[in-house]
């Protein structure tokens, strides 16, 4: 399953790939990819995956990093 956040007015590639690297421990992440470009995160998750948990999680990330960025789910 593919989840993808919407990471509004980010605007540092440092932050991006923090944001990329600390979202890729998160249990039941199997894969992260935050583009700069596009203000996208997007997750591979495993089957059994916590997507609540997961979605709140990366909220905090995001926010350690960046707190000007609004996170939105697609």
């Amino acid at each position: 399953m593919t989840k993808t956040f919407i990471l509004e007015d980010l605007d540092c590639a440092h932050c991006a790939e923090k944001i990329q690297n600390e979202t890729a421990n998160i249990a039941g992440v199997i894969k992260s990819k935050c583009t700069l470009l596009t203000q996208k995160l997007k997750l591979d998750l495993a089957d059994d995956a916590d997507v609540d948990a997961i979605s709140k999680e990366v909220k905090s990330i995001v926010n350690k990093f960046e707190p000007d960025v609004t996170v939105i789910e697609k």
